[in-house]
């Protein structure tokens, strides 16, 4: 079997979903990143959330490029921010449920960073962005869709997927679809056709 010459430096189900949908072949190999440690360190000296995404996406790269220097390594990441507080995904159901309420009848930001590095280098990078109007729902429908959704909550900061009924949460959204889903697509997809890993 033919080695891809893409890795995607990421364990994310949805990352990997939308390059596949698009037909393109890579192979996964997750990076071992702190991220809590990175985001406090940067948010301490006054980082904004794009460099935080961006930086994070980096060093994900980074690590599996270490590994595979010949191939194209691609290295993503996503942070929310509103009011200038950064959200991480939430590690409890009563984590979930502050979070939403925080999120709630409020507008915030969801930036995803992707960073492709070759031959230990980086040599592509781009931020995505979308902003989110979550609207003003009701108690009882909190608690509804916190029933429905249970732990699957938890493995989305925001306590989200747009993709699913997590739309019912929101009157609006501006800006990149796919960077709500957690990857600049349009921009990868580019990219990977100027370096010849997708053809059409």
């Amino acid at each position: 079997m033919t080695e891809s010459r893409l890795v995607l430096a990421s364990r994310s189900a949805a990352r990997a979903a939308l390059l596949r949908a698009n037909h393109v072949d890579f192979e996964v190999v997750p990076a071992r990143v702190d991220e809590a440690a990175v985001k406090e360190a940067m948010l301490a000296d006054g980082a904004p959330g794009r460099d935080i995404a961006d930086a994070l996406a980096e060093l994900k790269a980074q690590r599996v490029a270490s590994r595979h220097p010949h191939r194209l390594v691609l290295g993503s990441d996503q942070v929310l921010v509103s009011n200038g507080r950064l959200f991480d995904k939430p590690a409890t159901l009563e984590e979930a449920r502050e979070q939403l309420l925080a999120l709630r009848g409020t507008t915030h930001e969801l930036l995803s960073a992707a960073v492709v590095f070759e031959d230990g280098h980086p040599v592509w990078r781009h931020v995505g962005r979308a902003q989110m109007i979550m609207r003003p729902f009701s108690d009882d429908f909190l608690e509804r869709y916190i029933l429905r959704h249970g732990d699957g909550l938890l493995a989305t900061v925001g306590c989200y997927r747009l993709e699913e009924d997590g739309a019912s949460l929101f009157s609006r959204v501006q800006g990149d679809y796919f960077s709500v889903l957690g990857l600049p697509l349009l921009e990868v997809l580019h990219f990977l056709r100027t370096r010849g890993i997708l053809t059409e």
